[in-house]
């Protein structure tokens, strides 16, 4: 995938910076170009309400400022009356570029605002064990 540059790059940007929260492996507050293209293409195709972005990359075996693993709260009212595979659906469509190529995993919290509001809360992922199936304390 390419990656976007001059105007183009500096807008993808400035729409990160309107929405949600970065936690990424680059540093705190840290927005690189997977990140904000992310951002971007959802605020596009879902107009959220609430759309929260972690950049997980850094709990990873991955390089340091990798964009790889992420997880999103996407809160959109175009998700009513769908189901949760439909929803996952409607995000995987609209990141088709970033998951067929930089993006390894992507963990989704595809909620309508009724649904937030109940629990307006980014989950956690679980410890990344290397790519193995054992457990840390396994040897």
């Amino acid at each position: 995938m390419p990656i976007p540059s001059g105007h183009r790059f500096q807008r993808l940007v400035s729409m990160a910076t309107r929405v949600g929260l970065s936690r990424g492996s680059a540093g705190p507050g840290a927005v690189g170009p997977v990140e904000a293209a992310i951002r971007a293409k959802l605020e596009q195709a879902l107009s959220p309400e609430v759309l929260e972005l972690r950049n997980e990359s850094g709990g990873h075996a991955v390089p340091p400022g990798s964009e790889t693993h992420f997880r999103v709260a996407v809160v959109s009212s175009r998700f009513e009356g769908l189901s949760a595979l439909q929803r996952f659906r409607l995000v995987h469509a609209a990141l088709s570029e970033e998951l067929a190529g930089p993006v390894h995993a992507l963990a989704i919290q595809a909620r309508t605002p009724a649904q937030w509001r109940e629990n307006p809360q980014l989950d956690t992922s679980p410890p990344c064990l290397g790519g193995s199936k054992k457990s840390k304390n396994t040897p």
